[in-house]
């Protein structure tokens, strides 16, 4: 099932209430889903190689922190936190801004001028340092997401509360 951008997540404490909780795909809902977010945000850094280190080592270890505690949707969102932090550190790496497109193409009415305005990529200035750290985050999201835990409670998440 789809990640449920319906939910009031201003008021669902998803500890306590996982069976709300959708995977969805990639980072979806990642600065969305409590406690964790608050859990998680304030080590998320990866501005230079030291920092993305120590910042993914800090969130791995809350990963294997949560799948000890057979907290699924805790280790869920570490792991979407690294991803997050692959991601955007490649954003970086490719664009100094952090911008991707000219405009935002989330603010264009029409699929046809999205289109259009998908095109309108801003070139590519590769900066290494911020590459490091996106490796850095790939290699423990990596980690994350085949831990065989993880995928057992994944599995087990995703048969007792997203069957369709």
């Amino acid at each position: 099932m789809a990640f449920d951008y319906s939910l009031d997540f201003k008021t669902i404490n998803f500890r306590s209430s996982p069976e709300m909780y959708r995977v969805g795909k990639g980072e979806q809902g990642v600065l969305l889903v409590e406690p964790y977010k608050s859990e998680i945000l304030p080590y998320w850094r990866f501005k230079t190689p030291d920092i993305a280190k120590q910042s993914s080592e800090k969130i791995y270890q809350l990963f294997l922190d949560y799948l000890e505690q057979d907290d699924f949707v805790g280790a869920d969102m570490a792991r979407k936190f690294l991803q997050m932090g692959y991601t955007r550190s490649r954003r970086y790496a490719n664009h100094k801004s952090g911008r991707k497109y000219k405009t935002n193409p989330q603010k264009e009415i029409s699929k046809e001028s999205q289109v259009k305005v998908r095109k309108d990529i801003l070139p590519n200035e590769l900066d290494p340092v911020k590459a490091e750290s996106a490796a850095i985050f790939k290699e423990k999201w990596m980690q994350a997401k085949t831990n065989d835990k993880y995928l057992q409670l994944l599995a087990k998440h995703k048969q007792m509360y997203e069957q369709g």
